[in-house]
């Protein structure tokens, strides 16, 4: 899957949220409706949604369907983003460094 298809799909804030709901474990669909501020229908048309991005599983145990994340999609995503968060990290670095310049330049200032 694109990325800009992984990112659309994570976009809403409702599969965000089923998503934090699901870091708990795996769960009947009604307790991720009892989460949410969405009817069954929503959530479920939410659930398939991030099912076919690959982010969520469903397993059938008689009559219910539980759902839990599959970790894979998500690693797959970090690995992506690993060296954006290396090109981040530099730049917070640096910030923080003239920060701190700035800092010790102001006490410097204060104690003439």
């Amino acid at each position: 899957m694109a990325h800009h298809l992984v990112f659309e799909t994570l976009a809403d804030p409702a599969r965000r949220r089923i998503v934090d709901v699901l870091r708990r474990g795996e769960l009947p669909v009604n307790d991720i409706v009892g989460a949410m501020d969405i009817h069954q229908s929503g959530v479920s048309r939410h659930l398939r949604i991030l099912s076919e991005a690959g982010f969520v599983q469903v397993r059938p145990e008689g009559a219910r369907r539980l759902y839990s994340l599959r970790p894979e999609r998500f690693r797959e995503l970090d690995a992506w983003l690993v060296g954006y968060r290396a090109l981040w990290e530099a730049r917070l670095d640096r910030l923080g460094a003239v920060i701190e310049r700035q800092h010790k330049s102001k006490r410097k200032e204060g104690n003439e």
